[in-house]
């Protein structure tokens, strides 16, 4: 029987991979044992077959449909039972008691660092501890005082603040779970390009999420304000219409209107196609939208927000204190 490949989702919001040679189906958010480096792990099934290559092709670099399958080796054993679920949960508890007392073991060392959440292995042979810092840690005494204390194996991970927002998941601004913490397979860099394409505020405060970083939705969303807005003339350019020459002072992407300023100083606002009919019963035979000018000398992009970078206001100080323009200017 050819083996399926099952995404199964853990602690945190992590996704990984793996083959079901069984003929017994599976379905969504199943229990499972699955085998990891080291011992066995229980997690919930969240993506199956096609859907779940789709989302391992994606999410692990644009791998092809078949590359995606070959690399999942990885076996899920069994569908785990009623009792194996409980002790997973009383796990999760453990773990609560091993992230506070992880956290008082880095203010005994006077590390940087902090530690952001725990997670035991089902079986309880290794104890991963994740946490954020500014910099490089040295916290190999750390290690050695945690595994004393709990007398299992210990991983130190460090992540960034789109990580750390992923695992511990929260609400948005829009009312909504985290997108990285629902749907979002990756977490792509984002950069301060697409707040300008977007003609959004450049105001970090605005356009930043929880978690300090640029949002994840500006850059999914970035493809659909770009070609939505070839298809509206842009804000300044004069247009000759039946009434005359006016100037396009702003667009509505959404509701699709344009808002035209005449020379005299009067203001309407009217809908793209009849400003289409308009500039056409004018004689314009121009495009409403400007072709695309040709790309200007080089000059330094914005650098793109990471995990590891630093916020954006930041960013922003340090190219005053170096004599550049401010961002956006």
């Amino acid at each position: 029987m050819t083996a399926t490949v099952i995404e199964v989702r853990f602690k945190g919001n992590r996704l990984e991979y793996f083959t079901w040679s069984s003929a017994e189906p599976l379905a969504l958010h199943d229990p499972v044992i699955v085998e990891v480096e080291r011992g066995q792990d229980l997690g919930r099934v969240s993506a199956l077959d096609a859907i779940a290559l789709k989302k391992c092709s994606r999410g692990c670099g644009g791998c092809s449909i078949p590359e995606a399958e070959a690399k999942a080796t990885r076996r899920i054993l069994r569908r785990a039972t009623a009792e194996e679920v409980t002790a997973a949960t009383q796990l999760e508890r453990t773990a609560e008691d091993a992230r506070r007392k992880a956290r008082e073991r880095v203010r005994d060392h006077g590390l940087p660092m902090k530690v952001s959440d725990a997670e035991w292995q089902w079986d309880r042979r290794k104890l991963t501890i994740y946490f954020t810092a500014e910099q490089r840690v040295d916290f190999r005494a750390l290690v050695r005082d945690l595994a004393s204390l709990v007398r299992t194996r210990i991983e130190l991970r460090q992540i960034g603040a789109r990580d750390e927002a992923r695992r511990l998941s929260g609400v948005g601004r829009c009312g909504r779970e985290y997108c990285s913490a629902s749907w979002l397979p990756e977490l792509r860099p984002v950069s301060l390009s697409v707040a300008k394409d977007q003609h959004l505020s450049l105001n970090p405060i605005q356009i930043s999420g929880p978690c300090g970083r640029l949002l994840c939705c500006l850059h999914y969303e970035h493809d659909f304000y770009v070609q939505s807005r070839k298809r509206f003339p842009k804000e300044g350019k004069v247009l000759v219409t039946t009434v005359g020459p006016e100037r396009v002072l702003a667009v509505d992407i959404f509701r699709e209107r344009v808002t035209l300023r005449a020379e005299e100083g009067a203001t309407r606002v009217i809908p793209l196609e009849q400003l289409k009919r308009e500039v056409a019963g004018a004689g314009g035979a121009a495009p409403l939208s400007e072709p695309e000018a040709p790309a200007p000398a080089p000059s330094p992009s914005p650098p793109a927000t990471t995990p590891d970078s630093p916020p954006l206001s930041q960013r922003r100080r340090g190219r005053r204190r170096r004599g550049g323009p401010p961002a956006g200017a």
